[in-house]
């Protein structure tokens, strides 16, 4: 049999050791820590098989995350398929200037359209538990992710394009959330975003429709004071906070990520 040594030497040159060691560890059902500290323990042929089958489709560009099935979010494993966006560190940032701004009310209502995988509704809704939670996705197929990984957290979902999801007697949100499409067509940064769903990454006009679209829709379905958030890309925060005073907001402003880059806008109603 061949041994861990062995294993992670064959591809580390192309795939890296870091992701080797994640596609090895996870062949062979055991934490990375011990391929470390055991490199010359002997590998199952059902583990080298499973391995090397990994391996192949990391090669060929899956992401890591489809492969093993999950991704941490906020210190959480979330479950993700091809139907969902991988959540990213990035998206952290708007769920912790939503736990801060819900820091307002005793028992806020909260909607995150275009949920995708549930990983901000949920763990909104797991931090805040006062907190009434909806979410929807216009994508059956994504909810079913969502639900799967909802937990005891209570969301309530809903499918549906954006505001059209929500029936005739849903509340008026103190807050709602979105990381929705924004990403311009003819981006070349799809190139790298292939084996993600498409819809949930394109919008037309430069990356600004959907963007548009919740923006005008905010007022009618949020309470006085009310505050929408939007995640958009580095380089669209000057066209949000435009929309979001165009669509009748207050007090828009963009917020950055770790990366220094613009990351997240949001307004009020007042």
């Amino acid at each position: 049999m061949a041994r861990v040594e062995e294993l992670l030497r064959e591809t580390r040159e192309t795939i890296g050791i870091f992701e080797t060691r994640l596609l090895l560890a996870l062949a062979m059902h055991v934490r990375v820590e011990r391929l470390v500290a055991h490199p010359e323990e002997e590998v199952t042929p059902e583990a080298e098989t499973a391995f090397r089958g990994y391996a192949a489709r990391r090669l060929a560009g899956e992401p890591y995350p489809y492969i093993a099935g999950e991704q941490e979010f906020y210190g959480r494993s979330f479950r993700v398929t091809p139907d969902v966006l991988i959540p990213r560190p990035d998206t952290e940032l708007i769920v912790e200037l939503a736990l801060e701004e819900l820091k307002r009310f005793r028992r806020p209502t909260v909607l995150d359209m275009g949920t995708g995988s549930g990983c901000i509704a949920i763990t909104v809704a797991l931090e805040n538990p006062k907190a009434e939670v909806w979410a929807s996705d216009r994508s059956e197929a994504a909810l079913e992710v969502a639900r799967g990984n909802a937990g005891k957290s209570g969301v309530r979902f809903l499918q549906g394009s954006w505001y059209k999801a929500l029936p005739p007697d849903a509340p008026k949100f103190d807050l709602i959330l979105s990381n929705p499409p924004y990403i311009d067509p003819e981006s070349p940064y799809l190139s790298d975003l292939t084996y993600e769903p498409q819809t949930a990454l394109v919008s037309g006009n430069h990356g600004m429709d959907d963007l548009r679209e919740i923006a005008e829709g905010a007022a009618a379905h949020l309470a006085p004071g009310g505050c929408l958030m939007v995640e958009h890309g580095f380089d669209q925060g000057e066209a949000c906070r435009k929309v979001f005073t165009e669509a009748g907001l207050s007090d828009a402003e963009t917020l950055k990520d770790l990366g220094g880059n613009d990351r997240v806008t949001r307004g009020r109603l007042r």
